[in-house]
């Protein structure tokens, strides 16, 4: 009998008729037991898009089930895949899962592909989705130099991103240097392309840490961009403009996206004023409940996009100046999804039946069947079954129709696979609810009894009440298509106990269930609203009536969440309990009772009181020239006292619409007598302040101006200082409009010289904050003095300051220069200072020039560089760091001042000596032989002097890395080539190569070389080898070595016999030389130790070398150096790292070993 689905519910017809179900012709499957033969059917798969971490191993997923229990096999890009040939692969026991080792070794590249599970048993076959294996990708930024970016204010710009492409994609975000996000806005956004887009930059975006950052979530980790300097430069004013799109280009551009993806449309605009963004649909309307803004507006998103959300989509830009829009032509496409997909079949012998696969796409998705996954074009022919495009139609099955087929749905953007079985069985029924289940349900609700059945034929399901096997009518039950019995109220005299009988033409089943109807929860005292003062203490009461055969649980929520983890809530028997309340503690708190099959709430509000409300009514009287009285009514003070009402006032005359403090008073008062300043046009509010805060502001009181006088102060911060060589610059900062005290305000400036007996000088300016006095001497003294006037009188007598008139150029060069040249690097100047007078300014300090001299032909290709130290203060010495060896340099001394620098002293030349020089350039080794090799070497970048000669020294390396004697050769310093012959056929050595001047020897450069291979002894050791591995040869030492067995073993008898066998004085006599200890330089072994050892080895043996520089020499201090060089000195004045590296260590003599170089490291020095 075929299984089809039935309604959700079925009745039975009108009249008291036995309720039974007959399930006859369902779709939906029934489940097989497993311990009925059945065809295998996929339980669990990987994903069709496997992405894997690299770093782990690969787990693909395929487990089904069946009787008998299938058995697995799987196929690699369309072919079998022999999991036994590979050792990195095992299945695990009964499950097709496959684990892929590639922790131990392996790369997860390797196993890249399409793969697909077979579960077979003699049923048939079930087939899995092809699953894609794909490792994820997080690979680097490319190296790039990015210029930084220069703009005026105003203008457009586009920080491009361009993140490496990754598996999965990366998720983008722009950072700073600190980490911290960085800001954006509806001028700055970020681009769904990963871009930083400005639609004006301000001076405020400037920055030398613009860096965005791709985050690969499968691999869990981060790349980082370089950073992108943006330099914005303030314009006086920026031109406004419409807007222009900087994304999409043009005004009209294609979408396309598939059916329940999320469709992401975007559009930023550059403009000034910034752009807003709005969206529309031509034709039709954005679905509400689906579409979403993001990144200010300038994206829309609609999620679960169906073919109906395709249409053109607009865009529009507008500010102040203009509008533009841009159309998106959105095209939704489907990957095929189900319309109905097929369904196992259990039929009986004899039975019709049917397997529909019907599914869309767009485009239209093509339907292919399989058949124990084979083609069904090719499958073996079964005269039972006929197919009708998305309809396999099965007529008289037998036993041996039974099989797994799949329907398989695609088009161009994806495929479904589905696999559907088709078993034929003559089952009698079965029960498969467990016998005696007790049900409880609460009363007047729904009451739902189990009755899952098997059979085939399908049977018939028929349900009674008591022991007297009443059969149940419709008028009060629902049969469901499962068995399931509903009673839709269950009421007291509906406890009892039920029978479910299950019938087919093959036997009858039964099984009873068992019935219990509860009393309700209910909440009989409800928790209250309440108002409370923060800082007090606050209870709610729940009390709980239930059935008593049930256990209640009550808890307390606050605002629909759990309540705060804080003691200060407490649950005492039937109340909650909260002690200090605070603001925060305000909400709605909800009492929920729960048992085991139902839940009751009840809720109240706790109010907290708040701050008062604002006072009203300010009036203003007594108004006097320098006094007033404000009056005020105060407002609620929401149950809190109020303690104390704070003044402020506005000087609308002066600073419009800012608030000053004037006063504070009492809470009980509401008067205030206020002080006043003349000249300023007053308004007064008034806050009040509770054991909760301070209220709102009032509304303001109306205006009072007083009356004018003359100021009170006179400006500050006054300043003489000249800015030409002729002139005084007096300065001072004015006072602001309420120190005024009344209209017409002046500024009184005097001057005089402080060493002349001058009377004061004095002018009168307003509306400025500097006066220049010309026609001064340079650098001359002055008193000054500023006072401040209005139309009502002057301000006090001032203070007197004293200044300068401007400075000149210094007159008079350094004299007396002197140079003391230290070492190669380091030179000590000394000059003579210059008289005071000719300074004419404030002395600074002395500055040195000083060049090194080029040959003609360089000074005729660029110009010459001059360095600069400047050495403060009135120091008549100072180093030049930082020399080029064997250099001819020139310097010159100037004293400086606050106007620049004065006249040159005349040129003083002096030479570096010698130093030594840098490693040479290059070292490699060519054309090997058998017993010779030639090095070719490039002279020293910076030779710092005359080169002599070269120094060469090598020493061979034996196969246990040991180095033998070192040969020390001396090369003319014009050679670049040098042959050495008669050397050690096949053998490695070590070659340390410097450059010497006559300040000594350069810094070394190494290389290793072999030479060549004598093929001759190579192919007799290769037949040697070869013999050793011979069986005969093998026998026969197994031979020799049971006879010397025997041997000892007589010996032994013989002298326990009291025999003697003198085998010591023979061995004594007669020493083998191949089993004596040797040492290498008299013919004996020394000590062995293992090379992966980390002990101190004896001589002979490897030992690594010390690579670490000791810095011995101490910096010196900058002090004696000056400004204006970057870079630490020794104490000879040398940049710290000058034509500096890693040195080798000296090499070894004779037998002394040095560390052995890595197998890479071995094989790449035959190159």
């Amino acid at each position: 009998m075929q299984l089809k689905i039935m309604p959700k519910k079925k009745c039975l017809s009108a009249g008291r008729v036995p309720l039974i179900l007959f399930l006859c012709q369902m779709i939906s499957a029934l489940e097989v037991p497993l311990d009925l033969v059945q065809p295998p059917t996929i339980t669990q798969q990987s994903p069709k898009d496997y992405i894997i971490d690299p770093r782990e191993n690969i787990v693909i997923q395929c487990e089904a089930k069946g009787k008998p229990p299938p058995s697995f096999s799987w196929t690699r890009n369309g072919t079998h895949f022999d999991i036994d040939k590979d050792p990195l692969v095992t299945m695990k026991p009964g499950s097709g899962t496959l684990i892929i080792n590639i922790m131990s070794e392996g790369k997860a590249e390797t196993y890249e592909g399409v793969y697909q599970c077979t579960a077979r048993n003699e049923r048939g076959a079930a087939i899995s989705n092809n699953i894609v294996i794909r490792p994820s990708r997080s690979p680097l930024w490319t190296k790039e130099k990015l210029e930084p970016m220069i703009l005026r204010n105003g203008q457009p710009l586009v920080l491009p991103c361009r993140p490496p492409i990754g598996l999965p994609p990366p998720i983008i975000f722009w950072m700073d240097n600190s980490f911290q996000r960085l800001p954006q806005s509806e001028r700055v956004s970020q681009g769904l392309n990963g871009d930083l887009y400005f639609s004006n930059v301000l001076p405020e975006d400037t920055r030398e840490d613009y860096i965005c950052y791709a985050r690969f979530n499968h691999t869990q980790t981060i790349q980082q961009k370089q950073p992108i300097s943006v330099k914005v430069i303030s314009a006086k004013s920026s031109r406004e403009r419409p807007p222009t799109f900087l994304t999409p280009e043009g005004n009209a551009s294609n979408k396309e996206e598939l059916r329940g993806n999320v469709l992401s449309l975007e559009c930023i605009a550059e403009g000034l004023p910034t752009p807003i963004i709005y969206w529309i649909k031509e034709d039709g309307i954005l679905p509400i409940n689906r579409t979403f803004y993001r990144n200010f507006k300038k994206t829309l998103q609609i999620i679960h996009v169906s073919e109906a959300d395709s249409g053109n989509y607009q865009c529009i830009a507008k500010n102040a100046l203009g509008a533009i829009h841009h159309t998106i032509s959105v095209t939704v496409k489907a990957a095929p999804y189900w319309i109905m997909a097929p369904q196992n079949l259990v039929l009986s012998p004899g039975e019709d039946g049917t397997l529909i696969c019907r599914a869309n796409g767009n485009p239209k998705p093509r339907i292919s069947w399989l058949t124990n996954g084979v083609p069904i074009e090719i499958a073996p022919d079964d005269p039972s079954r006929k197919i009708d495009g998305d309809t396999i139609i099965f007529s008289n099955v037998q036993e041996r129709s039974s099989a797994v087929y799949q329907c398989n749905a695609s088009n161009e953007y994806g495929y479904l696979l589905a696999n559907a079985f088709v078993n034929v069985l003559a089952e009698p029924p079965r029960i498969l609810t467990s016998a005696n289940t007790l049900y409880q349900v609460i009363a007047n609700r729904p009451a739902l009894l189990d009755c899952a059945f098997f059979g085939s034929p399908l049977p018939t399901i028929e349900w009674f009440k008591g022991a007297k096997g009443s059969a149940l009518h419709e008028d009060i039950y629902v049969l469901h298509e499962n068995g399931t019995l509903e009673i839709p109220v269950a009421q007291k005299d509906s406890t009892g106990t039920y029978t479910c009988v299950a019938r087919n033409k093959l036997g009858m089943a039964k099984n009873e269930v068992h019935l219990e109807i509860k009393d309700p929860t209910r909440i009989i005292k409800q928790p209250e609203y309440a108002i409370v003062q923060r800082g007090s203490t606050v209870s709610f009461e729940c009390k709980v009536k239930h059935d008593q055969t049930l256990v209640p649980t009550v808890m307390w929520l606050k605002d629909n969440g759990e309540l705060p983890s804080d003691e200060r809530f407490t649950f005492e028997k039937e109340q909650l309990v909260v002690a200090d309340v605070s603001d925060d503690d305000g909400g709605t708190y909800t009492c929920v009772a729960n048992t085991t099959l139902d839940s009751v709430s009840a809720s109240a509000v706790l109010s907290v009181v708040d701050v008062p409300n604002p006072p009203f009514d300010l009036e203003l009287t007594n108004q006097l020239d320098k006094s007033v009285q404000l009056s005020w009514t105060p407002g609620n003070d929401n149950n809190s006292p109020i303690t104390k009402f704070i003044i402020e006032y506005e000087d609308a005359m002066h600073q419009a619409g800012l608030w000053h403090y004037q006063a504070e008073v009492s809470g009980t008062q509401t008067t205030a007598q206020l002080k006043l300043s003349p000249y300023v046009n007053y308004s007064f509010r008034v806050m009040a302040v509770n054991g909760i805060g301070r209220s709102l502001p009032s509304q303001a009181s109306e205006q009072y101006l007083t009356k004018a006088a003359e100021p009170d102060t006179n400006p500050t911060a006054v300043e003489g200082l000249g800015s030409e060589p002729d002139n005084l610059v007096i300065t001072w900062k004015p006072l602001n409009g309420f120190e005024s005290n009344g209209p017409g305000l002046q500024y009184k400036v005097s001057w005089r010289q402080k060493d002349g007996d001058d009377e004061w000088t004095s002018v009168f300016v307003a509306n400025v904050s500097k006066y220049i006095v010309s026609g001064t001497p340079t650098f001359v003294p002055y008193l000054i003095k500023v006072q401040a006037l209005n139309d009502a009188g002057f301000a006090p007598e001032p203070a007197v300051v004293m200044g300068h008139s401007g400075e000149d150029l210094p007159m008079v060069a350094p004299g007396n220069v002197r140079v003391n040249v230290v070492n190669s690097t380091l030179a000590e100047v000394h000059w003579d200072p210059v008289p005071l007078k000719s300074i004419r300014g404030h002395l600074q300090g002395y500055r040195i020039y000083y060049w090194k001299a080029q040959n003609s032909s360089k000074r005729n290709r660029r110009h010459i560089e001059k360095k600069i130290l400047t050495f403060q203060g009135s120091k008549t010495h100072g180093m030049l760091p930082g020399l080029e060896p064997f250099s001819h340099y020139t310097l010159n001394v100037r004293v400086v001042n606050g106007k620049g620098e004065g006249p040159a002293s005349p040129d003083k030349v002096f030479n570096t000596p010698e130093g030594v020089p840098s490693a040479p350039s290059s070292l490699k080794i060519v054309n090997p032989t058998l017993d010779s090799l030639t090095l070719e070497w490039d002279p020293p970048s910076h030779p710092n002097g005359i080169l002599t000669e070269y120094t060469l020294k090598y020493q061979p390396i034996n196969s246990t890395h040991e180095l033998g004697p070192l040969v020390d050769l001396k090369i003319p310093a014009n050679k670049t080539r040098w042959t050495l012959k008669n050397l050690n056929v096949s053998t490695r050595y070590k070659f340390y190569f410097y450059a010497q001047t006559s300040a000594g020897s350069g810094s070394q450069i190494t290389e290793e070389a072999v030479t060549t291979v004598d093929e001759g002894k190579m192919a007799m050791a290769s037949r040697q080898v070869d013999i050793a591995t011979q069986g005969w040869f093998i026998g026969l030492m197994c031979a020799v070595a049971l006879l010397i067995l025997i041997l000892l073993i007589v010996c032994f008898i013989r002298r326990n016999k009291g025999g003697k066998y003198p085998v010591k004085e023979k061995e004594d006599a007669h020493a083998d030389p191949e089993i004596q200890p040797m040492k290498e330089d008299d013919g004996t072994f020394g000590e062995y130790s293992d090379a992966e050892d980390h002990k101190p080895l004896k001589k002979g043996s490897r030992t690594p070398s010390d690579r670490t520089v000791k810095k011995e020499d101490s910096d010196d201090s900058l002090v004696d150096y000056g400004e204006g060089v970057n870079g630490q000195f020794n104490e000879d004045g040398s940049f710290i790292g000058q034509y500096s590296g890693k040195k080798e260590k000296e090499p070894a003599e004779g037998n002394e070993s040095s560390e052995a170089p890595s197998p890479v490291n071995a094989m790449n020095s035959f190159v």
